[in-house]
């Protein structure tokens, strides 16, 4: 099983020093994926969560493929509507190319009214345009123009539509920040709705809390909790068939990003125990 961090590429803190000193990190711990946030304009309801600044993330990747080898990168996950199809499909590819086919892109419809207002995108199409991007970057993908492999899709969302898009679409399913007894009910789901369409079930590719406590937690979320229960979470998931899991230590507060010590910290104690959940 794949481990991977989603890197804030936002925040007071961010900027290209720090997204270097994170790059250098993730890949020096010895985990497989690197993955950044999408939004472009930071309007009121996209800084409650994600403050300024906002490093766009095929311009953040195309910084860190530089600055990196061997790790993977990606998106977790790109919001659809915000970019013309064709768009995605020519920065996707040339991005995979530059990087020496490193790109996963996670994609999903997205939650942020005022920014989809602000860039002129529907809302309430949301999911009708994310199915069209993904059927695009499959069919634009094919052509030799292109020159890129086989870029893996992750589809992001929890809704049954989102798990018929992974379906139809994408090469894995991409939940965000759950409680196992959630995890497994939708996992069963998927298969559910994968049957009834006559297709492979998507790998399990899910993103989960990275939060160690001192002790024990009785109430929590995948990834909260001392490092046993961490530890004890991702031999879970692998048990459960997850290919990936991408590990995500930001806590909500925007200081964060200016001493990321703690989160560096808390990958290092699981870098640590891998051995136990492979």
């Amino acid at each position: 099983m794949e481990l991977g961090v989603n890197v804030p590429n936002f925040g007071p803190g961010a900027d290209p020093g720090r997204l270097r000193d994170w790059a250098q990190v993730v890949e020096g711990l010895g985990f497989d994926l690197l993955m950044v946030s999408d939004h472009v304009v930071i309007t009121p309801d996209v800084a409650a969560q994600y403050p300024a600044p906002f490093y766009e993330p095929f311009t953040a990747l195309s910084w860190l493929a530089g600055v990196t080898r061997r790790v993977r990168l990606g998106t977790t996950v790109l919001v659809a509507p915000y970019r013309h199809p064709l768009l995605v499909a020519r920065m996707a590819a040339n991005l995979d190319a530059l990087s020496g086919g490193r790109l996963v892109l996670g994609v999903g419809a997205g939650w942020a009214r005022e920014e989809f207002a602000a860039l002129g995108a529907e809302f309430e199409e949301r999911g009708r345009s994310t199915d069209e991007l993904l059927r695009t970057l499959r069919a634009t993908w094919e052509d030799p123009g292109y020159r890129c492999g086989r870029i893996p899709l992750w589809v992001g969302g929890h809704s049954d539509a989102a798990l018929r898009r992974a379906v139809r679409f994408g090469d894995a399913w991409h939940p965000l920040r759950f409680t196992m007894p959630w995890f497994e009910e939708r996992a069963g789901r998927l298969a559910a709705v994968a049957a009834a369409e006559g297709r492979p079930v998507p790998a399990l590719a899910p993103r989960i809390v990275l939060r160690v406590t001192a002790a024990d937690l009785a109430e929590r979320r995948a990834g909260e909790g001392s490092i046993d229960q961490v530890v004890g979470d991702l031999a879970r998931l692998r048990r459960l068939g997850a290919a990936s899991v991408l590990l995500d230590p930001f806590g909500g507060d925007p200081e964060e990003t200016r001493r990321p010590e703690d989160a560096w910290r808390a990958l290092a104690a699981v870098a640590a125990r891998r051995k136990e959940i492979a």
